[in-house]
């Protein structure tokens, strides 16, 4: 058996007393699963550390979503992993995700859309869903679509998935140019520095892990110069301890920077000389 110290909890769902059915000839537990599929039905689901509402956000389920579930608890809660990039975490499990798989062939275009009780922008939105997500549309009823689980979305906010792609990932992270920081993000409405890299290949059509180190593992090469004598091009992905952005020319990096609490383009010098040593750089 390995030895599970070498094994990415992020990504590897395993704990001293449940674990994937995948690793039983990897770790050792007091049970193993086969996990059920299922897809998220909710606007935005955070993803805890623990089970419990005010635990650390480690990141975000979107709309459509595929997720495997390994445990459904008593106290509101599953614990999952997420089919979109693995990662392993708690979820609030009340009327959040569905039996019934809807297929792939929608995404959202808009940098969000509400989802309504009726046709009727005057009606209070029941929901909120966002860039990239995958949605199963039924009849129309004038500009809008119902969702398969209820409510309305203005139909033209909602393409198929390859009108919402674009190989230009610059274009997509620019468009999120001044959304709000949040640890753990991976949408429009709050993000993070990998989240912003994660969504913005997602629609370019480059699958690339959660978290800034585990990008730099998949996509990183060390630099073959002193970065100031670097020929930095427009979709470089500059990496740094626990932080990650992308070059929109030769000078400036767009990223979700904790230091402006938002989405900025900043020239690439500023951000080394607030302390940040460059580790690597990559393209996908």
């Amino acid at each position: 058996m390995s030895d599970a110290a070498s094994l990415d909890p992020r990504i590897n769902a395993f704990r001293p007393d449940l674990a994937d059915l995948s690793l039983r000839n990897n770790v050792t537990s007091r049970r193993y699963v086969e996990p059920v599929l299922r897809q998220c039905v909710r606007g935005l689901l955070p993803m805890l550390a623990e089970p419990k509402l005010d635990a650390k956000q480690t990141s975000q389920i979107r709309y459509g979503e595929f997720l495997d579930v390994f445990e459904e608890r008593a106290d509101g809660f599953a614990w999952v992993q997420n089919r979109t990039d693995r990662y392993v975490g708690y979820i609030p499990s009340q009327n959040t995700f569905s039996e019934e798989i809807a297929d792939l062939a929608l995404r959202v275009k808009a940098l969000s859309t509400f989802v309504y009780p009726e046709p009727d922008i005057k009606s209070p939105p029941l929901d909120e869903l966002t860039l990239g997500s995958y949605v199963r549309l039924g009849k129309s009823d004038g500009a809008f679509r119902t969702l398969p689980d209820g409510g309305f979305v203005f139909a033209k906010h909602v393409v198929p998935a390859a009108e919402v792609e674009t190989p230009d990932y610059v274009f997509t992270a620019g468009r999120m140019l001044n959304a709000p920081y949040l640890w753990g993000g991976r949408t429009p409405k709050g993000i993070d520095c990998s989240g912003l890299v994660q969504l913005s290949l997602a629609l370019a059509g480059f699958e690339v892990p959660r978290d800034s180190d585990m990008q730099r593992e998949a996509l990183g090469q060390s630099l073959p110069d002193h970065w100031r004598d670097m020929q930095w091009r427009r979709g470089d992905i500059v990496f740094f301890p626990g932080h990650v952005g992308i070059m929109t020319n030769t000078s400036d990096m767009i990223h979700a920077s904790a230091h402006d609490m938002k989405v900025v383009v900043e020239p690439l010098f500023d951000v080394v000389t607030r302390g940040n040593e460059i580790l690597a750089s990559g393209r996908p």
